[in-house]
This record gives C-alpha cells, structure tokens and sequence, in this order.
C-alpha cells in the first residue's frame, strides 16, 4: 500500500491509477492525515435470467415459422 499526499496524487493521478488498475491500494492524506483510499473498483454483474424461465414465460405460438413466413409473404406487409 502506498502513501501519498494530496499534492503529489494530483500531480501523480495517472500513475497512482495504474497501481491501483494492478491491485494496489492507495491512501491520499490532507495535512498528514488519511482522506481516501483508493481501491480496485470490482464490477457489477448483472445477474440475466435462466432462459427456460425466460422461455416458459413467452406466449406459444399457433403457427409454425414456415406458415408464419409464408403469411407475411402473401400479404401486402411483405
């Protein structure tokens, strides 16, 4: 862990960013004493649904994808 003053982490942002991009933790004190801390932010993951929920939940089809291609085929939507 490294310690630095607010001067030199203005003057020195870029660097100490990179330290903490590879996993190490920073402290910024004002007057001597700790302010921040800067650490390895971890990502949010957004948990996605379970596709055979996701599939149960969608409406069933009367038509067959044929008959529904030929459909929009015939009419003046196509």
């Amino acid at each position: 862990m490294e310690t630095v003053t607010l001067a030199e982490a203005k003057a020195q942002l870029s660097r100490l960013v990179a330290l903490v991009e590879a996993g190490e933790e920073v402290t910024i004190t004002k007057r001597g004493r700790p302010v921040v801390r800067l650490i390895p932010s971890t990502p949010v993951r957004q948990q996605l649904p379970n596709l055979d929920e996701l599939r149960s939940r969608l409406p069933q089809q009367d038509e067959s994808a044929g008959e529904f291609i030929r459909r929009l085929r015939e009419t003046d939507r196509y």
